[in-house]
């Protein structure tokens, strides 16, 4: 009798998830298993875990009731978040900085993902205040790190300044804003103000900020200037922490002053970060590093951690360990496999990464799977990439849709202008944004990569689909009521119904193309399918039988039907012309025995279809496939 079983054979057993089995593995809820390369072996006279979960998946939000800590929704207050709420300690993050000292730091990843609470928590365990702050780290991993770490807290002046609201239409209007912010940081340190160790020259440029009568000339010299006095007054050089750097950035290229912005920004961090004698360290966060646009010209002290990057891969965003457990916590470990399909699937370094926002408002929200991280800011940089996208990039959208990757060069230091030039960027965008994981690397041109990129989970594929579609189907953000009427037919096999809905679109919608190409009903088509990938694996031009067919959608589940689809174009074709072209697709179908995977999988019923369109008109013939 065997010793040992495997995950797979104790999720079977006790009818439970692999995944689930390999978390508890993970992390020691499962006592005596042991680790044979990549797998976990379980003692096979192990009992099942007792369960103490809700079986609903229902979340009480009575704390009186439950006495569980809230859930930290928007809290980017690392004092509060880290005593008043359930915090997923990040606090190793200052010991990996400690070990390494790089003079200045970036961190680029897609928004809402903690880098503002992280900043939070650096300007916490660093700066050096009246009160003791250690109390907020003695619980935490970074103290049991020992003095050599500990020393450090509480010990540098730091400067802290986040750019997360600076979206404003207009240049001025920024500059206003700017202006505030750093108004607000002078006068959070109010030790500087009549200090003895200041000159008088310094004093008076310290209260034109105070009075917000600074130029611009003068701005940009705000770090530089209070990094000086800091030092000069604390006898030791600041720490410097910039908070979503990029974000007016983003806004001034999409509201048109990004001139304007690069140049501000520019003189800002070159006289803060650039061979600045009165820096301790930097840190600086955002989603892209634009150093093409000479905003860390010269910086060789600037160390750029990316998505890409090993360094510090697990600390922005949730692992699957640190979810297992919070899901442990509010007692719904049996959602951890609907959490894994909606918001994992980030890999940062090599590092599996959960979007933590929509983990927490997926708890939040009684563990209903909701759009949660598309809500909580604008999608403008992937709506202004589809409105440059060609041909080309919208059939691999599609392909990226459907589930597929693609293999794409990355360049971790595109900027804004270059989709003016070259939209195959747009992939690097949507990487950085958080809207493509990578899977894999292969080597190219020297300085060059390629890699495999996909769609991270189905959150990030309904945002795909609304947009894409939107494009696909000139409707300004809204999916027409066409699409779920098409996705009805095709799921019952109402011929009707789908003549019905496809004509009145076409009748609705042509107009607004040049010409009535092939490649237009083809992206037509593919674009109401894309909404059906949650039921169906949907593959376009792939081999089956004896040739490739235009449209295959392969049931998830075992009830639904499958579905063939062959599109015929015609010019000009009367209604008995289109009807002939598509009793020849259906002969086709037949002829190259598209069928065949399908059958020899079981499925049952098939419904094929032959789908013949001339200009606005299209006739539609159907029948089952034999079995």
């Amino acid at each position: 009798m065997n010793k040992w079983m495997t995950c797979k054979e104790a999720a079977a057993l006790w009818n439970v998830t692999e995944r689930w089995i390999s978390g508890l593995c993970k992390n020691g809820k499962i006592p005596g298993v042991r680790k044979k390369g990549r797998k976990w072996l379980i003692p096979a006279d192990t009992e099942k875990p007792k369960d103490s979960r809700i079986k609903n998946g229902k979340y009480v939000k009575s704390r009186a009731a439950d006495k569980k800590l809230p859930l930290p929704i928007g809290i980017s207050d690392y004092c509060k978040a880290s005593t008043e709420y359930y915090y997923v300690d990040k606090t190793l993050l200052i010991r990996d900085f400690l070990d390494q000292k790089p003079f200045v730091s970036l961190f680029t990843r897609p928004r809402r993902f903690g880098k503002t609470l992280n900043m939070d928590m650096l300007r916490v365990f660093f700066e050096k205040t009246e009160t003791d702050t250690s109390i907020y780290f003695r619980n935490k991993a970074i103290w049991k790190c020992g003095p050599e770490y500990q020393k450090y807290q509480g010990h540098y002046p730091v400067i802290f300044l986040t750019f997360k609201d600076v979206k404003f239409e207009t240049w001025g209007e920024t500059l206003e804003k700017l202006k505030e912010l750093f108004q607000k940081e002078y006068g959070r340190h109010k030790e500087l103000n009549q200090s003895p160790f200041i000159a008088g020259y310094e004093q008076k440029y310290y209260q034109k900020i105070m009075d917000g009568n600074a130029s611009i000339v003068e701005l940009t010299s705000a770090l530089a200037n209070l990094s000086q006095m800091l030092h000069e007054h604390h006898h030791v050089a600041p720490i410097i922490i910039i908070d979503e750097y990029d974000t007016p950035i983003q806004q001034g290229y999409t509201r048109h002053y990004y001139e304007d912005i690069i140049l501000f920004m520019r003189n800002l961090f070159s006289g803060a970060f650039k061979d600045n004698p009165h820096l301790s360290y930097g840190f600086l966060t955002g989603i892209l590093r634009v150093a093409q646009e000479s905003i860390f010209s010269g910086m060789n002290n600037l160390k750029i951690n990316s998505v890409l990057d090993n360094s510090y891969c697990s600390y922005f965003g949730f692992t699957s360990e640190e979810v297992l457990d919070m899901a442990d916590y509010y007692g719904v470990t049996d959602k951890y496999t609907e959490l894994c399909e909606w918001y994992d699937g980030y890999l940062f370094g090599n590092q599996e990464i959960f979007n933590p926002w929509s983990v927490i408002s997926y708890f939040d929200n009684g563990c209903r799977p909701e759009t949660f991280w598309i809500s909580t800011g604008s999608n403008e940089i992937l709506s202004d990439i589809l409105s440059r996208a060609d041909e080309e990039i919208m059939e691999n959208l599609n392909s990226l849709i459907l589930r597929q990757r693609i293999l794409t060069p990355i360049d971790m230091n595109v900027v804004y202008p270059q989709l003016d030039d070259d939209p195959s960027f747009i992939y690097s965008f949507l990487l950085v944004a958080g809207y493509l994981k990578t899977k894999s690397s292969v080597s190219a041109f020297p300085g060059t990569s390629m890699y495999e990129v996909s769609i991270p989970n189905k959150e990030i594929s309904a945002v795909y689909k609304k947009e894409i579609l939107s494009k696909l189907l000139k409707i300004n953000g809204r999916i027409s009521s066409s699409a779920y009427k098409i996705q009805k037919a095709l799921f019952s096999g109402d011929i009707m119904l789908l003549q019905e809905s496809l004509q009145n679109y076409l009748y609705q919608t042509i107009s607004f193309f040049d010409t009535s190409a092939e490649s237009f009903y083809q992206e037509l088509l593919a674009g109401f399918l894309a909404l059906m990938d949650d039921c169906y694996r949907i593959t376009s031009n792939r081999e089956s039988g004896d040739g490739r067919y235009d449209f295959q959608l392969y049931p998830r589940e075992s009830h639904l039907p499958g579905i063939l689809i062959e599109v015929k174009i015609s010019e000009k074709s009367s209604d008995d012309q289109l009807l002939a072209r598509a009793e020849q697709a259906l002969k086709q179908i037949n002829e190259k025995i598209y069928a065949r995977n399908m059958k020899q999988d079981g499925i049952s019923p098939i419904f094929q279809y032959g789908i013949a369109f001339s200009g606005k008109h299209v006739k539609i013939l159907t029948r089952q496939a034999d079995i």
